[in-house]
């Protein structure tokens, strides 16, 4: 299984049977992206909330893709109001797709769409595919439920934000990889505007001192896990 890191929050998840996943794809208004929208194929789109910079190109990518939508069910259901395909889900839900399991978890966050429609709750999403589980958080603050999560699944990858402002900072990040423990941890959500400016190197020392995994993707690399 392959994981691409397209900045932001945006990754893309491809199966060893050839599925891509694509969560969070904000890529053509994104000044860090290294690709744009039309550039990626997606065989579902997993959403973690409703706002711009996470929605982003999902729409475009679906329309051409003919992607499968996966999210909570206000915005699943914004989607087929689209015109798109939407698996409707909720929070501590699960279901088995063809590529694998998806479960929702909750995140400390908000979620309005850009046009103002109310987006339920945010959520983080734990993708089981290939025998490893990928935790992408999502938007959240530290909560202490993420103990909860890394003790009751086995998390190969955390996937969490260090920009502060609108997420966990590096310290509350540091403090969610002790949570859930994680093989490795790699950071997200940061430099994409001044307002999240962080190092994500700091945050790799912080997590390494702890004699913890953490890998710092590029912008738009890919790796094999």
């Amino acid at each position: 299984m392959k994981l691409r890191y397209f900045s932001h929050s945006a990754f893309q998840i491809t199966t060893k049977a050839g599925f891509k996943i694509l969560i969070d794809p904000f890529l053509d208004g994104n000044p860090t992206s290294p690709v744009k929208s039309d550039e990626v194929t997606a065989d579902y789109i997993i959403i973690t909330h409703g706002h711009g910079d996470h929605l982003g190109d999902a729409f475009k990518i679906a329309r051409r893709c003919n992607s499968t939508f996966i999210s909570n069910d206000e915005i699943a259901n914004y989607c087929i109001s689209k015109g798109f395909k939407a698996h409707n889900m909720h929070i501590g839900g699960s279901f088995k797709f063809d590529f694998g399991k998806v479960k929702l978890t909750i995140a400390q966050h908000g979620s309005l769409t850009p046009d103002g429609h109310y987006g339920g709750q945010p959520a983080g999403i734990l993708v089981f595919a290939d025998d490893k589980c990928i935790y992408h958080t999502g938007d959240t603050g530290l909560f202490y439920d993420m103990k909860l999560i890394g003790e009751l699944n086995k998390i190969d990858y955390l996937l969490l934000p260090i920009g502060d402002n609108y997420t966990m900072g590096i310290e509350d990040a540091v403090k969610a990889v002790e949570f859930v423990n994680p093989e490795v941890s790699i950071p997200m959500h940061y430099n994409t505007y001044p307002v999240i400016k962080a190092d994500p190197f700091i945050f790799k020392e912080k997590v390494e001192s702890l004699n913890k995994i953490c890998k710092v993707l590029e912008y738009g690399e890919e790796i094999t896990i």
